[in-house]
């Protein structure tokens, strides 16, 4: 089940929150002990901005964490100004298992945007071909502003509670505003807790980090494997640096060239897909608790949810399950089949007992909470929100015919959850936007041959994304998943884990059009 869920609709912050990460994403070892053991690679120089900047001429100093390599490097706080202030950026790696094989680094990223790159790595070598782990050194990253980088901060637990768990109701102009006034607030708190870092962690400036990575690793080309997010991620690196693309694999791709509104829209289909089939899967068990008509069973999950918008149900002594943790608990669920079960048991509690202590459980799953203490374990919420609303361009300020014109839209698109969609101002009131966003992919043509990864059933960036985004970059070849859940690699069948590691290892590019 995806931890990491990312931010594509920049619209709407509800439709953001569910489009990311990797299947299989974990938890990376706490306080991971360091011991002296170090390499220094040789630099290699940057092709475009920032090519005098000093962080091009670091070393890179290893340390042990565990069963991998951790070292931290500095890169500009402000691309704009790469000769500035510096910040941190924690990189991890598992080296290459057969050093007479190694091709050279392997950069990956899960998605999100505000998800873990260290801790994907551990998880990412138990689920690799072998001959990709002999071949290179599998490097992972918590992008600028994420984890163990430079963090960003945005308040206490109570505070991002508030934020982001609170049920909105947006049907008159008043209610709108104050939402607008909330997010600008919101930010304000980010900038006085993180200063000008929250004005810089858009994705352009994610990925001339990754050139310093691959240059200071000692790489002349960048050799990747980013998920959901993570393919906007590379995507906008093959737009700055296309020279410098290696091997390149774009799984669960983002078309973040879209106009917001089709992507929420789509994305809204997607959930909709995904629910109409786990109701499917649900009827052939033996105890679905819902009705045998799919339409009486849609109608069914759609009345919990609504209800525990309008009313709430208990969890736990004193706990309320709004409409808010409701969905959260039911779409994590539908990132992948295996973990229909879970819904199928939430939904069980709910008709026969009247409770919702398991959606209370898979909420904060989904928002990364301590199931103790209701701590948030990471920063990967608020990370998301600035990146997003960073990359999101100017959008323009909602009204209330606006809004309903857009809810008409999502609730057409997803009976279900097209209210829960359209129950956010998203990036509305937020007060800055990237300085140099990637706007086109026009000079990623130059970039050496592109792999591009899209399943059928993909609920949160949906396989019409992967389409659209390997048409505009044109080194590449599509490769199709035919299945349910997020992304394919490590998670779907033995086709795409030949196909993606022939490509990583081989240089062979799967046949134009190939289906798994």
């Amino acid at each position: 089940m995806s931890r990491r869920l990312a931010a594509v609709a920049a619209l709407l912050v509800a439709s953001s929150l569910l489009t990311a990460c990797t299947p299989k994403d974990q938890v990376a070892p706490d306080n991971p002990s360091v011991t002296a053991s170090a390499s220094n690679a040789p630099a290699v120089t940057a092709p475009t901005s920032g090519e005098d900047a000093a962080v091009y001429s670091q070393t890179v100093s290893w340390s042990t964490c565990g069963d991998l390599e951790c070292a931290t490097l500095q890169v500009p706080l402000d691309w704009t100004d790469p000769s500035g202030d510096t910040i941190d950026l924690a990189i991890n790696r598992h080296p290459a298992t057969d050093q007479a094989k190694r091709i050279g680094s392997l950069l990956i990223n899960p998605g999100g945007p505000g998800g873990s790159g260290l801790d994907l790595t551990e998880s990412f070598v138990s689920m690799a071909g072998k001959d990709v782990l002999k071949a290179y050194d599998v490097v992972g990253f918590d992008p600028r502003g994420v984890g163990k980088s430079t963090p960003l901060k945005c308040g206490d637990t109570a505070e991002i509670d508030a934020y982001y768990l609170t049920d909105l109701t947006l049907d008159t102009q008043k209610q709108i505003d104050a939402a607008r006034e909330t997010n600008t607030l919101f930010a304000e708190r980010c900038k006085e807790l993180s200063g000008a870092l929250v004005e810089n962690v858009d994705t352009t400036s994610a990925a001339r980090d990754m050139d310093v990575i691959r240059a200071v690793l000692g790489d002349d080309q960048l050799h990747y494997l980013g998920f959901s997010y993570g393919t906007q991620l590379g995507a906008t690196y093959a737009e700055l640096y296309p020279q410098n693309v290696g091997r390149m694999v774009l799984d669960g791709a983002v078309d973040f060239t879209l106009p917001v509104e089709d992507q929420a829209v789509g994305q809204a289909q997607g959930f909709e897909g995904a629910l109409m089939n786990f109701i499917a899967w649900c009827e052939k068990q033996d105890g679905c608790p819902l009705a045998s008509d799919p339409e009486q069973a849609r109608r069914q999950i759609q009345d919990i949810a609504l209800h525990a918008r309008d009313t709430g149900y208990q969890a736990t002594a004193g706990v309320e399950v709004n409409g808010n943790l409701m969905v959260y608990g039911m779409v994590v669920t539908m990132y992948d089949e295996n973990s229909w079960q879970y819904l199928e048991l939430g939904l069980k509690e709910v008709l026969t007992q009247g409770t919702a202590s398991i959606f209370y459980q898979l909420a904060g799953f989904y928002l990364d909470k301590d199931p103790s203490t209701g701590d948030y374990l990471s920063n990967s919420q608020w990370a998301f929100t600035a990146i997003g609303c960073l990359d999101a361009g100017k959008t323009p300020e909602l009204t209330v015919d606006s809004l309903d014109a857009f809810r008409t839209k999502l609730e057409k698109a997803s009976p279900t959850f097209g209210w829960w969609f359209a129950s956010s101002v998203g990036c509305d009131g937020w007060p800055w936007r990237a300085k140099d966003p990637v706007t086109s992919l026009e000079a990623a043509d130059g970039a050496a041959p592109i792999l591009v990864v899209g399943t059928t059933d993909d609920p949160a960036t949906p396989y019409a994304w992967a389409e659209s985004l390997s048409q505009q970059l044109a080194s590449s070849t599509l490769l199709t998943y035919q299945g349910e859940g997020h992304t394919a690699y490590g998670r779907s069948n033995s086709c795409i884990l030949d196909a993606v590691d022939g490509y990583l290892v081989d240089g062979t590019m799967p046949v134009s059009g190939k289906r798994c």
